[in-house]
């Protein structure tokens, strides 16, 4: 005789849709959107717990729904398993394009963009009833948002493009000396543009460097306000031309 966890394992791993096997699906889902919300919230992401479980579960609902129309109405229409999952891929973009924040050259929310669009499949595996794939991605999309980010700052593999302007009081000629100091807190300088102004004895110098994220920024600053007489030094992402 048949136990009633026998019963339910073969609910959850039927091939055709039924409420405790469907129920089963939407739960799981939601505890694997779950975790990975919790990590992007932890990074101060604005999508979070309740925007990654929403969208891991609809994923879920969709792939039963998908599953379920061409079982139910199977006779009377002409039932496309992969229809309406297909939309979930193209519909999901939308809320990527929503995570990704472009601001003053810098673009941020790739990352968890990308995380939308794995936890939709994830979504996805589970409402095929593939379990173990969905427990196993969950496990991986952890490692490479905690683990892989933090192999990334100990051996200082990001770098960004950033602009260095400076004014200084007094025409110059000659800009080694900034190189010099650059190659010192090894910044990379990949480009630079100098704007003289006569009138008031100025150069305006922007420096557009390569930088990792370790940068010390005031101890650079610092020694580059004392090769000349400067009024101002400061840090942009883009060059307003």
């Amino acid at each position: 005789m048949s136990t009633i966890f026998d019963i339910f394992i073969d609910q959850i791993n039927s091939a055709r849709v039924n409420i405790t096997g469907s129920c089963f699906q939407l739960v799981l889902s939601l505890l694997l959107g779950s975790i990975v919300g919790f990590e992007r919230r932890r990074r101060g992401q604005s999508a979070g717990v309740r925007t990654f479980s929403l969208i891991s579960m609809g994923s879920t609902l969709a792939m039963i729904l998908s599953i379920y129309v061409p079982q139910r109405y199977a006779g009377v229409l002409n039932g496309d398993v992969s229809r309406i999952a297909a939309q979930v891929i193209s519909g999901i973009g939308f809320l990527g394009a929503g995570a990704i924040i472009q601001m003053k050259g810098s673009v941020r929310g790739l990352t968890t963009a990308a995380g939308i669009w794995m936890v939709s499949a994830l979504g996805m595996a589970i409402g095929c009833g593939l379990y173990w794939v969905g427990i196993v991605a969950t496990g991986l999309i952890l490692f490479i948002l905690v683990l892989l980010e933090r192999i990334e700052h100990r051996v200082s593999l990001r770098s960004e493009s950033r602009i260095i302007r400076i004014v200084i009081g007094s025409i110059v000629n000659d800009i080694s000396a900034y190189k010099d100091v650059l190659a010192e807190n090894q910044v990379q300088l990949s480009n630079f543009l100098i704007d003289y102004d006569y009138e008031h004895a100025e150069t305006r110098l922007n420096l557009v460097v390569v930088v990792r994220e370790n940068v010390d920024f005031v101890e650079l600053f610092s020694s580059l306000r004392h090769l000349y007489p400067t009024k101002s030094i400061s840090l942009a992402n883009q060059i307003n031309i």
